[in-house]
């Protein structure tokens, strides 16, 4: 049986993997914060993650793994947003939860085991944080409680800054109701007007990573098998994650491997954020007429810790090694995975070299298994090259034969070359003319 190895940040090298439980299999990703429409960066994650997810599933059984991707719905943006339209935050989040649903199943995402939202975890949180402030790793200021950076001493040691690069990195005001400069909110006071709940410090709302903490420890346990999220996550959030939960639970670690995916950027410029506004959706995309398969092995052309470059180009090779694939997988059932395609999964989610590997695979039903575990080739051959048919395309191949039967090849050619402009081609044989998309 092949090993799984993947790349613990905290330990900065590749380990071999084994599961607390094998029968249950513990992994929590950082989910959306549903304000906006996700953007192709954002689906990163999702998509890497969702290999992984079917590489443990694959080793252990499908029901060994218990996934949690959170929902953040609570939260200055999406207040904001609210505020802009008039409308109550649920409304914001509501609609940008079933955006980014769609979005990620359009990509191939399976849904995770369970998708918990903040707002229906406060009283969770509200406990993670009474618990710390009563081990004096907390303190109430202003209406504000805070973590105690310098209450915990191995604090940083994820990303491992010094501490003026922490400071600097948090980019939080340093208040004057803090003990310390690095310390950080946990929850924050609610104005009348502004979404909130009743707690031992006043009518307010969570800070964004004791979120993370207290759902982990109510649907997860303490210390899980797998947490990831994005490069950009490590410090400040995933840093205070780990301090609050090794705090609360007596030293006890979050997770026993970190993982984190690199940036996306597009073509010639800096990493993809809203905040510069070099983003392109994945609606936006989808809308473009491309499908949500080749956009996803565009994600996972590059290894998933490295960086990815996002173009046309990028998009247009991707779509040009699926239509290889699916002809040579025509509609074949799945049977089982070749086992090097396994095996550079399984090495820390190669996925460049799987995609290799699965282009010297012959057998069209070794070929089938084998791209499902990186959620590929999830279609028909038929369904791929002609989508949902097209009775305009079916009537013009009806007349071309008629022209064809009249030996008038002149029209006959003129409606070939015409579909062969819209991309479409043509394959004549004894049964009949077929078509497909390029």
């Amino acid at each position: 049986m092949t090993a799984i190895r993947l790349h613990d940040t905290m330990a900065r090298e590749k380990r071999a993997f084994e599961p607390a439980d094998p029968k249950r299999v513990t992994m929590y990703v950082c989910g959306p914060t549903v304000y906006s429409r996700a953007h192709i960066g954002n689906a990163r994650p999702a998509v890497v993650f969702d290999v992984l997810a079917r590489l443990l599933r694959h080793r252990y059984g499908e029901d060994s793994l218990v996934y949690a991707r959170n929902v953040t719905d609570v939260d200055d943006k999406i207040i904001a947003a609210a505020e802009a339209e008039g409308v109550d935050p649920s409304v914001i989040t509501a609609r940008y939860e079933d955006f980014y649903l769609a979005d990620m199943g359009a990509l191939g995402v399976r849904p995770p085991t369970m998708a918990p939202r903040a707002t229906e975890n406060v009283g969770e949180m509200i406990g993670m944080i009474a618990r710390l402030v009563e081990a004096g790793n907390a303190y109430e200021a202003d209406g504000h409680v805070l973590f105690h950076v310098p209450s915990d001493p191995d604090y940083g040691a994820l990303g491992r800054r010094d501490r003026e690069a922490m400071i600097a990195g948090a980019r939080v005001e340093v208040a004057s109701y803090k003990r310390d400069p690095a310390d950080f909110v946990l929850w924050k006071p609610s104005e009348p007007q502004v979404i909130g709940w009743d707690s031992p410090w006043g009518r307010g709302r969570p800070g964004w990573h004791i979120e993370c903490s207290a759902m982990i420890e109510a649907h997860l346990g303490e210390t899980i098998d797998i947490h990831a999220g994005g490069l950009d996550l490590i410090f400040p959030h995933h840093e205070n994650e780990i301090a609050q939960s090794r705090c609360a639970h007596n030293g006890v670690p979050l997770a026993r491997f970190w993982l984190h995916n690199g940036f996306l950027s597009m073509a010639g410029a800096e990493k993809m954020s809203k905040s510069l506004g070099n983003v392109v959706t994945v609606a936006e995309l989808l809308e473009q007429g491309h499908k949500g398969e080749t956009l996803r092995l565009a994600l996972l052309s590059a290894h998933y810790r490295q960086p990815l470059e996002w173009s046309p180009q990028l998009i247009a090779q991707s779509k040009a090694t699926l239509d290889r694939l699916y002809r040579a997988a025509g509609d074949a059932v799945a049977g089982e995975a070749d086992s090097k395609v396994i095996e550079a999964v399984a090495d820390d989610l190669n996925t460049p070299l799987a995609l290799s590997r699965l282009s010297a695979i012959d057998d069209p039903a070794t070929l089938r298994a084998s791209a499902a575990l990186l959620g590929l080739l999830a279609e028909s051959a038929s369904a791929w090259f002609q989508g949902e048919g097209d009775a305009r395309v079916d009537a013009l191949i009806d007349a071309r034969a008629e022209a064809k039967r009249r030996k008038n090849y002149a029209e006959a050619d003129r409606i070939r070359a015409d579909l062969e402009k819209e991309g479409i081609l043509l394959e004549d044989s004894p049964a009949g003319t077929t078509w497909r998309r390029t």
